[in-house]
């Protein structure tokens, strides 16, 4: 659940995916606006100031790239809102521009809303800090890597393909980092380890 109604500014051409999200994060907390192309949605961004944006790349009059492009022209006044890609390109160009460019994460359609709120509740706790964090947490290099596989949505069968190992191998460092802090999903470990800085999703 997010903290006091926690905005999120959701910028998609397409009506019904649009509306899905909106309704989605609505139920799970969040106060959710929505703009259906990229101009609108620069325009929103300037006049409500959301706490994240949720944006999709391809779009009419203006794309995902052109409005966070703007947005960091603009800056520091609004670099710091979290953005967030919606694509359903998955090549990796795609995503080198998008993080080129600035952007905090990307979601590929169809979306995960599961995954879709852990990288949502990440970026805002990043962004808060309000939660004291032990430092007495260790995590070695593969259990980061796995983890940070996790935040960014691939399954233990996907990150093994990634890092050439077996699956049961991703399994047990991921077991390992969930039982160091303490969190019952291998999805609550992710968002803390993002929450303490111990990963960059």
């Amino acid at each position: 659940m997010a903290d006091d109604c926690r905005k999120v500014l959701c910028i998609e051409d397409d009506r019904e995916v649009a509306a899905l999200i909106a309704e989605e994060l609505s139920d799970r907390g969040f106060e959710v606006s929505v703009a259906y192309d990229g101009r609108e949605g620069f325009t929103a961004i300037l006049k409500d100031m959301p706490d994240l944006v949720l944006c999709d790349i391809n779009m009419p009059i203006m794309s995902g790239f052109e409005v966070l492009e703007r947005l960091t022209a603009i800056a520091p006044r609004l670099g710091h809102i979290p953005f967030v890609f919606l694509t359903a390109l998955t090549d990796r160009e795609t995503e080198l521009k998008g993080r080129k460019l600035g952007a905090d994460d990307s979601v590929t359609k169809p979306i995960d809303f599961d995954i879709l709120v852990t990288i949502i509740n990440a970026r805002l706790a990043a962004v808060a800090r309000t939660e004291m964090w032990p430092t007495n947490i260790k995590l070695n290099d593969r259990e980061v890597e796995t983890l940070t596989w996790v935040a960014r949505g691939k399954t233990s069968a996907e990150i093994a393909k990634i890092l050439g190992l077996t699956k049961r191998t991703i399994d047990f460092h991921l077991d390992n980092a969930r039982s160091k802090l303490g969190a019952a999903t291998r999805t609550e470990a992710a968002i803390k380890a993002a929450t303490g800085r111990l990963i960059e999703p």
